[in-house]
């Protein structure tokens, strides 16, 4: 069985305005948006870090790993690894057309999933649409660059550092104690579009009120929420 790659233009047409990579209508976590970030300082020659962030559509629930050179081994590693903590099922995975994500690695592993998974969608942006993935752009800046800056970060043994570091204490900070917007409509009016957003919350809130995430795991999110501080967690 082979894993059907859509484009994202059907998919932004069925879920919202296809020109603002906005899925108004997704309700359900575990629709993720993948993209990455080149810790490369001024210039891409040479072997150097790559973070890569996946943000869930629904709930804002964001992870980040870092991987060496962004070879296909490891990028699908860390999104096994990513797929694994978070407190929901990988449904649907949207990605830009970069080969880190476009490879024979990733549609194998998307592929077994499938079977076991029928209803797991794998879509794709449009060439030149950076906006197809406007949320997980978004994250690239608050999640990864507000972390490392850009600096370059070329020696391999910085990557374990980096996924410690991104695992725990700062998927912990960002996703049970930084509450985000999320948008709630959009009008026309005249040639200009109005925005109103939702009271923002953080992404460990809209899991609690998601209906779609078992009691079971609603639960244990609760008892590691009340042994979290977040001012030790951003000395960390």
């Amino acid at each position: 069985m082979q894993t059907e790659i859509r484009d994202q233009a059907g998919l932004a047409a069925a879920n919202g305005d296809p020109n603002s990579g906005e899925h108004l209508d997704i309700k359900q976590p575990g629709f993720v948006e993948a993209d990455t970030v080149a810790h490369c300082g001024n210039s891409l020659a040479g072997l150097f870090a790559w973070s890569i962030t996946m943000t869930d559509i629904c709930t804002q629930w964001t992870e980040c790993r870092a991987v060496w050179h962004k070879a296909s081994p490891g990028i699908v590693a860390q999104v096994k690894d990513i797929e694994a903590n978070m407190p929901f099922r990988l449904l649907g995975f949207d990605c830009d057309n970069g080969s880190e994500f476009l490879n024979n690695n990733l549609k194998a592993y998307f592929s077994e999933k499938k079977k076991v998974h029928v209803d797991f969608t794998w879509t794709r942006s449009r060439p030149y649409k950076k906006n197809d993935n406007a949320h997980v752009e978004q994250k690239n800046w608050t999640h990864p660059r507000q972390l490392f800056g850009r600096d370059r970060l070329d020696f391999p043994q910085l990557i374990p550092l980096m996924n410690d570091l991104y695992a725990n204490e700062f998927s912990l900070l960002r996703n049970h104690f930084f509450p985000n917007f999320k948008l709630h409509e959009k009008v026309l009016i005249r040639s200009r579009y109005r925005r109103k957003y939702q009271q923002p919350i953080t992404p460990y809130q809209r899991v609690l009120e998601s209906t779609f995430v078992s009691d079971q795991k609603k639960q244990e999110l609760r008892d590691l929420h009340t042994t979290l501080d977040p001012i030790l967690l951003s000395k960390t």
